[in-house]
């Protein structure tokens, strides 16, 4: 396998992201004393750091791994909306099909993390269903640059934020198929089977369990076959592809199925990993339309960015170092 040519094939790819985009704000600190107020640590501020989260970071380990990457989302207009454009911009993520809304505030998830621990978290968001005037200038959009840009892959990222509402995500599928255009779908339970006929479906272990209402300990290939067997009747997609956490992942398509164990790792936070497993399945299978391949890959790099605290990309030469050590 010819992964530094494959890798390089990564940046004639443009790949369509949309869903819930976050702003995720880390406050890093130390605690030397209790509060007198109340039984709660003092933490002193040593810095403030602001990255892409929830959608726009499964955009930024696309654009780490040098895809042209467009982003589609409604944010609120406010200031948090700006910090997060304004960082996509940076990120060499394209912005213009973003819709600001007057009836929204940009999501902001702010963590308070002492000697890499995580103390606290405060979530500001909006989390009602879009609007139909939103969901029409959202749909608009896409359907601008599905007919434009004819982009190999368009992924569904879904936090249950509101943005892909059943209309949503029903009349984008329409319009990617119209189009002849890949679709890939990392989902969440509200909407869990509103994702008919996508062609890469990937939930992890839970969500599937909860979705199916399936009571498992055991997890098998006999068990996973049995679970895409299950999720077809639902969703009649091309590809089912579960995170398993330490498990590893499985995949099934036509008549290959098989569960890939995980590598070991030094995990410091999972924050963020699921986000980078659907991105570079996505760009690996639009590229080479090998699902075992795809698999492979998206396993190794859910594993490396695991190795690091807080939501970060993929880095794209680590990856491909992984690769020829690991699937010679």
């Amino acid at each position: 396998m010819d992964f530094e040519k494959i890798f390089k094939e990564f940046t004639d790819k443009r790949v369509g992201v949309i869903g819930d985009l976050m702003l995720d704000t880390y406050w890093w600190g130390h605690v030397e004393r209790i509060s007198p107020e109340a039984p709660v640590p003092v933490v002193s501020l040593d810095r403030r750091e602001y990255r892409i989260g929830g959608a726009g970071n499964v955009a930024l380990n696309l654009a780490s791994l040098g895809a042209q990457v467009s982003v589609f989302s409604v944010l609120g207009k406010d200031d948090d909306g700006s910090v997060l454009k304004d960082l996509m911009q940076k990120a060499h993520i394209l912005i213009p099909h973003i819709v600001e809304s007057a009836d929204r505030i940009s999501t902001n998830k702010t963590r308070i993390i002492s000697r890499n621990q995580q103390m606290m978290r405060l979530d500001s968001e909006t989390t009602r269903d879009l609007s139909p005037a939103d969901e029409t200038r959202l749909l608009e959009h896409l359907e601008q640059y599905l007919a434009e840009e004819k982009p190999a892959m368009v992924i569904f990222e879904d936090y249950n934020k509101g943005i892909l509402t059943e209309k949503v995500i029903r009349e984008s599928v329409t319009l990617c198929k119209k189009q002849g255009v890949f679709t890939a779908v990392d989902p969440k339970r509200k909407n869990f089977f509103s994702y008919a006929g996508v062609d890469i479906f990937k939930p992890n272990l839970i969500e599937v369990k909860q979705g199916l209402n399936l009571l498992i300990d055991e997890i098998n290939l006999d068990t996973m076959k049995d679970i895409h067997i299950k999720l077809q009747e639902k969703l009649h997609h091309s590809i089912s592809f579960v995170t398993l956490s330490e498990k590893g992942v499985f995949f099934e398509s036509a008549n290959q199925a098989e569960i890939i164990p995980s590598h070991r790792r030094n995990i410091a936070d999972v924050s963020g990993a699921g986000d980078t497993v659907i991105a570079v399945a996505s760009l690996v299978y639009a590229s080479t339309r090998d699902v075992k391949l795809m698999a492979q890959v998206a396993n190794i790099a859910g594993g490396l960015v695991c190795e690091e605290v807080g939501t970060v990309a993929i880095d794209k030469k680590k990856l491909l170092r992984e690769c020829l050590l690991l699937l010679k």
